[in-house]
């Protein structure tokens, strides 16, 4: 039986079930990732932040003028240009950020931290750190430290390139 995905018309695989080591390594994934994220959620709600937006300040605050263009910070925090545009909308409304029309091409906009949102951020990132170390950073070792990076970066450079390939379709 084929099946057509997107543009593609492919032969329908029989599943590739997971074995008991591979499920365990993917349940302790999603059940720890799960809670950390609740977790930081919750450390953020004091500062009236939400991870999503802690990270698109983040990414805000390392740019060049503290600026960036819409498409670019999509693709850096890995989320649609919709799901951007609704937070943007959200932190828009908070004094966060702004848009502004890209002046060169005037077809593209960037979003601009304000200095409410450089204040937000600046307050927020004590207390986010010290959650990283308390829920994350000091129940590792170093060697563990390296693991993950190593093995995250190998599964986000995967998914970057299906990120891309997706968005190609």
């Amino acid at each position: 039986m084929a099946t057509k995905t997107s543009t593609r018309t492919t032969k329908k695989k029989a599943p590739r079930w997971l074995n008991p080591r591979e499920l365990k390594a993917w349940r302790s994934y999603i059940i720890a990732s799960r809670r950390l994220w609740d977790a930081m959620e919750g450390d953020l709600s004091p500062h009236d932040l939400s991870m999503s937006d802690y990270e698109i300040l983040v990414h805000l605050s390392e740019a060049p003028s503290r600026q960036i263009r819409m498409s670019e910070l999509a693709q850096s925090a890995m989320i649609s240009k919709s799901r951007l545009s609704h937070r943007m909308k959200v932190m828009e409304k908070a004094g966060w950020v702004r848009r502004e029309i890209c002046k060169i091409d005037k077809r593209g906009s960037f979003a601009v931290m304000t200095e409410k949102g450089w204040k937000a951020i600046v307050k927020a990132a004590p207390d986010h750190v010290e959650s990283i170390r308390a829920r994350f950073v000091d129940h590792l070792t170093v060697k563990d430290q390296e693991d993950l990076a190593r093995i995250f970066e190998r599964v986000s450079a995967k998914m970057r390139e299906q990120f891309s390939a997706e968005k190609d379709i």
